[in-house]
């Protein structure tokens, strides 16, 4: 479900500024990676957060472990960049409301760290992320789990696809054919399940000797940028920044859509299917919350409602869905270890 990062919260957090939401040139090339924020979905809206908040003594259908942050004032997690974004979501507010019978406020997010932050500190319920960075907040807390994820539109399952690509032009065939020419590579955020994790897998198993304790340093590639997003590294293999670059393949597509990219300028040379981006329950909370929140996404149903959420609808996901992600993510170096 390519739509921002996603909370639901019980008590007061601190603010959060959104990001940018319009599409802009991208950034100089870095060589050693940012913050991990997956920040790389690339989609037009940054991350968000939701906020449940209820009355004291709630209706019996109020959800147990949603806890009432509501008393003689009201608190509020974040805060929109404008007005227009939070009427984007009016709807995923509206239905979340409705469905979980209590009250609920949206709000757009700077990136997944803070996101990750505020569940593993309890100060969120539910959060949307992706499968490597929910990973890294199960690792700092264990008690973080995937409810469900969205079926996607392009491959109608809950999997979505990441790639490698080189300029249409070039004589690369394979991920072994970028590794032997030694050039020079791109990942998104070093965040990134799409942008990061499944292109470096790519690389190791094309021979290249990625380093886990520096991610720059993957031989016989003689350079390796992090850009920050999906986005800017189909621009880099564009204009010849890189000889090849690691992202979402439906980000690609909508940049061709949308003309950022011509249509055929770059090309596949491989790509793998990554299971779907998680709204995941933080430590804690107990089961009977943890299946409304479920059970109010299977239930999606909407047209509308899930193209706003680019899903085709949602299926229940568990902690072997991401066994993957979380076994290439610490043999890779990208699983910070308690």
């Amino acid at each position: 479900m390519p739509v921002p990062a996603t909370a639901v919260s019980a008590t007061p957090s601190r603010t959060m500024a959104p990001p940018n939401s319009t599409s802009v040139p991208p950034p100089p090339m870095a060589t050693s990676p940012p913050a991990a924020s997956e920040k790389q979905k690339g989609y037009s809206a940054g991350p968000t957060a939701i906020e449940i908040l209820s009355v004291a003594v709630g209706p019996p259908s109020v959800p147990r472990g949603l806890r009432s942050t509501r008393s003689s004032r009201r608190t509020c997690l974040g805060r929109f960049r404008s007005e227009k974004q939070r009427a984007l979501y009016e709807p995923l507010r509206t239905y979340l409301a409705d469905r979980l019978e209590v009250e609920v406020e949206l709000f757009v997010a700077n990136n997944y760290a803070g996101v990750v932050a505020a569940l593993v500190a309890k100060q969120v319920d539910v959060a949307y992320l992706g499968g490597l960075t929910y990973t890294q907040a199960a690792e700092q807390s264990p008690g973080v789990v995937p409810l469900v994820t969205e079926v996607d539109e392009e491959t109608g399952t809950p999997r979505y696809w990441a790639a490698v690509v080189v300029r249409a032009e070039a004589p690369t065939k394979s991920v072994a054919d970028v590794v032997a020419a030694g050039g020079r590579f791109a990942f998104g955020d070093v965040g990134s399940t799409s942008g990061s994790l499944y292109p470096r897998m790519m690389l190791v198993d094309a021979g290249a000797k990625c380093q886990p304790d520096d991610l720059n340093a993957c031989p016989p590639l003689r350079n390796v940028t992090f850009t920050g997003g999906h986005d800017a590294t189909a621009q880099a293999v564009l204009n010849s920044s890189v000889e090849a670059g690691g992202l979402e393949l439906r980000i690609l597509h909508r940049l061709e859509r949308q003309g950022t990219v011509p249509k055929g300028a770059l090309r596949v040379v491989e790509q793998r299917e990554v299971m779907g981006y998680p709204w995941v329950a933080r430590d804690g909370l107990d089961e009977s919350a943890r299946q409304k929140v479920t059970d109010a996404f299977l239930a999606i149903t909407d047209p509308a409602l899930l193209s706003l959420m680019r899903a085709k609808s949602y299926a229940a996901v568990s902690i072997a869905d991401y066994t993957e992600v979380r076994q290439n993510a610490e043999r890779l170096g990208l699983l910070t270890k308690r």
